[in-house]
């Protein structure tokens, strides 16, 4: 369930802004899919420039692209706290609002006031690494998202990946059918079976039309007993940048 769209430099742009970000001698939460991956690209050239960071991977994936690019690593347990974390994201709940500037930190009282469920809202776990992921970004003293404008939405609509202890899949699909969900256990692509995590774990992507309030489903999905995380990640970016062909624009909440 990997997601597709969006331009490379639209990918590169918003990505290398982000890595911009990072300062010297922080902790840095590294993302995993192909936008993260420009910014882990970027972090590494800036390491090999001098720059003095850590860095915790959120997937095998992101570990070994941060091993080859040359940015040492660490992990939660062994550190005071992360100071920023970069991810993509595979919907972005867009709020076409006046925060919304081509590369700028302007926001506005009605920014401020804007709830959790219209601003910052995501869908993530295409690449089945989205509860590592919500650790480090929920760890973070600053959590920005990178995207290319394919993944902007007026209202998350994409299946919700949920990650689920092995024998619990059948108890957590009856469940969230309860909840108007379609269930359906993720495949894995190059081997027969399903999908399974970093955490050895399975993953029901789980489709239920037009989300009309992420913030309310998103508490009801994660007190599924048999449920390790969902991909809904709600009031947890502080930024989104959005690469585009010519630039990037900042989306802050």
């Amino acid at each position: 369930m990997k997601t597709e769209g969006g331009s490379e430099t639209a990918k590169r742009n918003a990505g290398e802004r982000a890595a911009e970000e990072v300062t010297d001698g922080s902790v840095v939460g590294l993302g995993t899919g192909s936008t993260a991956a420009y910014a882990i690209e970027a972090i590494g050239q800036a390491v090999h420039d001098g720059l003095d960071v850590q860095g915790i991977p959120t997937s095998f994936q992101s570990r070994q692209l941060a091993l080859e690019v040359g940015i040492p690593l660490t992990s939660l347990d062994a550190v005071d706290g992360v100071d920023l974390a970069i991810d993509g994201a595979d919907q972005v709940r867009d709020d076409p609002s006046p925060n919304a500037d081509a590369d700028s930190n302007a926001t506005t009282d009605a920014d401020a006031n804007a709830t959790a469920d219209t601003a910052s809202a995501l869908i993530k776990g295409g690449g089945g690494a989205h509860a590592r992921e919500k650790l480090v970004a929920a760890a973070a003293d600053r959590f920005v998202v990178v995207a290319d404008p394919s993944k902007l939405v007026p209202e998350l609509d994409r299946s919700v990946p949920v990650e689920i202890l092995p024998a619990a899949h059948t108890t957590v699909a009856e469940r969230v059918r309860e909840l108007g969900g379609e269930p359906t256990l993720r495949d894995a692509e190059h081997k027969d079976g399903p999908v399974v995590t970093d955490n050895g774990n399975l993953i029901l992507d789980v489709a239920f039309g037009p989300i009309d309030s992420p913030a309310e489903l998103a508490p009801t999905l994660a007190a599924i007993p048999g449920v390790v995380e969902h991909g809904l990640f709600i009031g947890l970016a502080d930024a989104t940048y959005v690469g585009t062909a010519d630039g990037v624009e900042k989306r802050t909440y």
